[in-house]
C-alpha cells in the first residue's frame, strides 16, 4: 500500500474506535440526567438507584471515549499536515471552542456529580449532571462545525499565501450543513443511550433471577428508555432524510455513490439491492423501485439525479483532470443501507415495546422473543452511527475539503510507508485493546443488579455525611 492509502486506514479506525464511544455518552448523560431529576421532583429512591446504575456505565464509555478522541488531533499533524497548514485558522477555532469550554465543562463536572452524593444539596448535584450532558453535546456541535466546513465550506477566502483563512465566523456556526448535521447525530447519541438501556434491561427482565423488587428499577428504565428511543427514532429519521435532499444538491457525487447510480436518471429509481462493476462504471445486478430516489430527493416522483459517470465529467470541465468518483462505492453503498435499516427497525421495534409494555405484556412470561430481540437491538445504533459515518466520509472523497482540497494534497508530505503502517499496527491494537476493556466492563457490571455493594464507584453507593454534619476540630474555623 502507498502512503496514501494508509494514511486514510489509520484516520478511519481511529475514527471508527472513537465513535464506537461518542453516542453512548451523548445520549446516556441526558438518560441519567432525566432518572436523576424524576429523584429529584418525587423523592423515588428507586430512581436514585437507577441514575447510579447508569451513571456507572457512563463512567466506564467517558474515560474509553476521551482517550479514543485525544490520538484523533494528533493526527491532523501528523499525517495531515498539509490539510492543517491550508484550513488550519478555520478548522481549528471551532475545535479549539470544543476543548477550552465544553470539554472543560463536561469532565469538570463529571467529577462533580461523581463525588458530589450527598455532599451537595439535591439541585446543585443535579445541576451538576445536566451540564455534563449539555457540555457533552456542545462538545460535539462543535466538532461538527469544523466537520460542515470540510462538507460545506462557507465563510472562508483564499488568501494571497494560498491558505484559507476565516472571514466570517456566524457564517462557520450557521452553516446548514451543521443544523441538519448536529440533530442527526444528537437524536442518534440519544437513540444510542435509550436502546442501550434497553438491551441491558430486557437481560435483566429475561435472567428474571433476583425477584419481583429488583426487577422493578430496570421495569422503570425500560419504560423510560422506550419512550426515549421510541420518540428520538422520529425525528432522527427525518432529519437524515433532510440532509439526504441537501446532499442532492450539495454534494451531488456523494448520494449518487450512496445510490450505486453510474448514470442521471429523470425520474431516478431507488436501488433495493446491487452488484456494480466498479473498474468499467456500470451496474451488473440492479432491483429498484421506480421513482422512489427522485421523491425521496425532490419530493416529487420526478427529479433529475445526476449519475457519478455524468458528474465526473463535469468536475473534470470545473475542476481540472482527475478521479472525482469516490473509492469502494460498495460500502458507500451499503453503508447507507445499513444506516436507514438499522433507524427503521428501531423506530419500529420502540413502538412495539411501547405497546407491549402499556398492555402489561413485556415480561418473561409472555413476551420472552421480543425481550431477546430488545437484547440483541442494543447494537442497532451503533450499526447506524458507524456506517452513517462512513457514508459521510468515504462519499466526500476525494475532496478532503468540498471543492478545495483533495485528500491527496492534504497528506503530509513527509511521512513514509514505515512510518504509517508501524503507527497504524500500533493504534489498531491500542483501540482494539481499548475496545475490549470498554466492553468487558460494561458487560460485567451491567450484568449486575442495581443494589449490589460491589460496584465500580463504591464512593457512589455509600452515602457521606453532607459537609454540615462532619466533625469539625476546635479552632479550625
Amino acid at each position: 500500500m502507498d502512503a496514501l492509502t494508509l494514511a486514510r486506514l489509520q484516520f478511519g479506525i481511529t475514527t471508527v474506535y472513537h465513535f464506537f464511544f461518542v453516542p453512548l455518552t451523548l445520549g446516556l448523560s441526558i438518560i441519567v440526567a432525566i432518572m436523576q431529576t424524576i429523584y429529584v421532583r418525587s423523592g423515588d429512591e428507586k430512581y436514585k438507584r437507577m441514575a447510579k446504575f447508569w451513571g456507572k456505565l457512563l463512567l466506564i464509555n467517558f474515560a474509553m471515549g476521551v482517550v479514543t478522541g485525544i490520538v484523533q488531533e494528533f493526527q491532523f499533524g501528523m499525517n495531515w499536515s498539509e490539510y492543517s497548514r491550508f484550513v488550519g485558522d478555520i478548522f481549528g477555532a471551532p475545535l479549539a471552542v470544543e476543548a477550552l469550554v465544553a470539554f472543560f465543562i463536561e469532565s469538570t463536572f463529571l467529577g462533580v456529580w461523581i463525588f458530589g452524593w450527598d455532599k451537595l444539596s439535591k439541585r446543585v448535584h443535579l445541576a451538576s449532571i445536566w451540564l455534563v450532558a449539555f457540555a457533552s453535546n456542545m462538545s460535539a456541535f462543535w466538532i461538527l462545525v469544523a466537520n460542515s466546513f470540510m462538507q460545506n465550506p462557507v465563510g472562508y477566502r483564499i488568501a494571497e499565501s494560498g491558505r484559507a483563512e476565516m472571514t466570517d465566523f456566524i457564517a462557520l456556526i450557521t452553516n446548514p450543513n451543521v443544523w441538519l448535521q448536529f440533530p442527526h447525530v444528537a437524536f442518534g447519541g440519544l437513540a444510542t443511550g435509550a436502546f442501550f438501556v434497553i438491551g441491558i434491561s430486557a437481560f435483566h427482565l429475561l435472567r428474571n433471577k433476583s425477584g419481583e423488587e429488583a426487577l422493578e428499577p430496570f421495569r422503570a428504565s425500560m419504560r423510560l428508555a422506550l419512550i426515549i428511543g421510541t420518540f428520538a427514532s422520529i425525528p432522527l429519521i427525518g432529519f437524515g432524510h433532510a440532509q439526504g435532499q441537501r446532499m442532492a444538491d450539495v454534494q451531488p457525487m456523494k448520494l449518487a455513490a450512496a445510490e450505486g447510480l453510474w448514470n442521471s436518471e429523470d425520474p431516478a429509481s431507488l436501488s433495493m439491492f446491487q452488484i456494480g462493476d466498479e473498474t468499467n462504471r456500470r451496474e451488473i445486478i440492479n432491483i429498484r423501485i421506480p421513482s422512489l430516489l427522485s421523491f425521496l430527493a425532490y419530493n416529487t416522483p420526478d427529479g433529475l439525479v445526476q449519475g457519478m459517470n455524468q458528474l465526473q465529467e463535469r468536475y473534470v470541465a470545473q475542476y481540472g483532470e482527475g478521479n472525482y468518483v469516490p473509492p469502494m462505492i460498495w460500502l458507500i453503498y451499503w453503508s447507507f443501507r445499513a444506516m436507514v435499516g438499522a433507524g427503521v427497525v428501531m423506530a419500529i421495534l420502540g413502538f412495539v415495546g411501547l405497546f407491549l409494555f402499556y398492555t402489561g405484556r413485556l415480561n418473561a412470561s409472555k413476551a420472552r422473543t421480543f425481550l431477546t430481540i430488545l437484547v440483541a437491538a442494543l447494537f442497532l445504533p451503533y450499526i447506524a452511527s458507524i456506517s452513517g459515518w462512513m457514508l459521510t466520509e468515504v462519499g466526500r472523497q476525494p475532496w478532503i475539503v468540498q471543492g478545495l482540497m483533495t485528500i491527496e494534497e492534504a497528506l503530509s508530505p513527509n511521512v513514509t510507508v514505515d512510518m504509517l503502517f508501524i503507527s497504524l499496527v500500533g493504534f489498531a491494537v491500542l483501540y482494539g485493546l481499548l475496545m475490549a476493556a470498554d466492553i468487558y466492563l460494561l458487560q460485567k457490571y451491567a450484568r449486575r443488579n442495581m443494589d449490589d455493594s460491589d460496584t465500580l464507584t463504591p464512593w457512589l453507593d455509600k452515602p457521606t455525611p453532607a459537609i454540615d454534619q462532619q466533625p469539625r476540630l476546635e479552632g479550625a474555623y
